[in-house]
């Protein structure tokens, strides 16, 4: 026990009690207190392991005690740690030059985390629709079970009930369609987005009708908080079809699938799309708040001088993380992303245990649906046993390891999370 406070050691119960005394409770926390960590292994103030299978809910994207990393933002924060967006400096302008060359995209805004980033897309998409047709054609479609941040405007456009009560009334402009239906996304935007009856009588899709018209549709490609949910990739070509054909934006929610966590740099790289507006977080800055979002040519002069701001985007220190975070996620390690999940992936479906239904996700954005075992009951066992995990939607564990985890750490990891699963399967009568 290393942990001094005041000139006392503090204990892990000592900690939590502080919490307890001082913090809002707004947290279901488990019963853990986390000091430090090294690559994926992190420790208790009393030296218990814990391997990492959380990574900050995919926001410590390179590991824990990261040299390199460190290392950038110490020497940036000795430097210039902050001067606000009234005046130009190198790290951000350098992390711009990355993102826009690895993205294909055009322009970048920075912000401080996924939920402003989503509502500068969110403002992006109704500006753009605003300059070019004028007032009434503002309307955002989101995704059933989708999650877009805890904002009140973010808020409306989850696509998930459980998250709505309590905050009413929410900002206007949201419709939500189930995923993977074209036909239902076709059948909101003809009545929505539908011009005067023609001679027959039908309603022709057009882009220019005011009333409660649409200007963009806003998806998760895998949806995380929804149960690790990928989307169809007809479904989402699809939907990149109707978005071109009737200009609407098609605004790509990388908030979690993002900065290599699928595999890719961004997961719509894996989709032959080409997004108009892509939203991206937590794993930018490797533990640093960081967001923002690109934009594509179409879009990226659509937010001009006094329209979009915040104080802390593209922060000196957070920009000099980033850097580094994207330097050491190359192409080797995206591929070595890939064989990490597909190893994980493999191990879990070789257990064949009756517990499991379902192993789905892309790369290091696993989900595990479990049938007969509470999520939170089974991570809760888990890290008593020395695992970190996480659950998502109403049946599934989802694993979002730090990117760099190795395959030692990744194998205790699995020896502890099939032994808690056969543990509780027994216990609940299972096998």
């Amino acid at each position: 026990m290393n942990i001094k406070y005041n000139g006392d050691e503090l204990s892990s119960d000592d900690i939590k009690a502080l919490d307890a005394q001082y913090v809002m409770q707004t947290y279901g926390r488990f019963d853990v207190v986390i000091d430090k960590g090294k690559g994926s292994t992190l420790y208790s103030p009393e030296g218990k392991e814990y391997i990492d299978f959380t990574s900050g809910i995919g926001v410590n994207s390179i590991g824990y005690g990261n040299m390199k990393w460190a290392e950038a933002i110490y020497n940036q924060a000795v430097n210039l740690q902050h001067i606000s967006n009234l005046f130009y400096s190198l790290p951000y302008a350098e992390l711009a030059e990355i993102l826009i060359k690895r993205s294909g995209m055009d322009k970048v805004f920075f912000s401080n985390a996924g939920g402003e980033a989503n509502e500068g897309m969110i403002k992006l998409a109704r500006k753009y629709s605003f300059d070019k047709y004028g007032p009434g054609r503002s309307t955002i479609v989101s995704l059933k079970q989708s999650f877009h941040g805890r904002t009140i405007t973010t808020l409306a456009a989850t696509g998930q009930e459980s998250f709505h009560n309590y905050f009413f009334p929410f900002t206007e402009g949201f419709k939500h369609v189930p995923a993977n239906d074209v036909a239902a996304l076709k059948v909101l935007l003809s009545k929505a987005n539908a011009a005067p009856a023609q001679v027959d009588g039908s309603l022709a899709l057009a882009p220019e009708q005011p009333a409660e018209g649409v200007c963009g549709v806003l998806i998760e490609l895998i949806q995380g908080e929804g149960g690790v949910l990928p989307l169809d990739p007809d479904y989402v070509l699809a939907v990149a079809e109707i978005c071109r054909e009737m200009d609407l934006l098609l605004l790509i929610d990388e908030v979690q699938t993002g900065v290599g966590r699928t595999g890719t740099l961004f997961a719509y790289q894996q989709y032959g799309i080409s997004p108009d507006v892509v939203s991206f977080a937590k794993g930018i800055a490797g533990g640093l708040p960081m967001g923002g979002i690109l934009a594509n040519k179409k879009c990226s002069a659509v937010l001009t001088a006094g329209t979009h701001a915040t104080t802390f985007g593209g922060n000196p220190i957070a920009a000099a993380g980033a850097v580094q975070v994207l330097t050491q996620l190359d192409d080797d390690a995206l591929s070595g992303v890939v064989k990490k999940g597909e190893y994980i992936t493999g191990a879990i479906r070789g257990w064949h245990l009756p517990c499991i239904t379902e192993v789905r996700g892309k790369g290091l954005m696993i989900g595990v649906s479990l049938a007969g075992i509470a999520p939170k009951d089974a991570a809760a066992e888990c890290v008593g046993d020395g695992l970190l995990i996480l659950t998502a939607g109403a049946d599934a564990l989802r694993l979002l390891p730090p990117l760099t985890i190795s395959f030692e750490e990744i194998d205790k990891g699995l020896d502890i999370l099939k032994g808690v699963l056969i543990r509780v399967s027994a216990n609940e009568g299972l096998e």
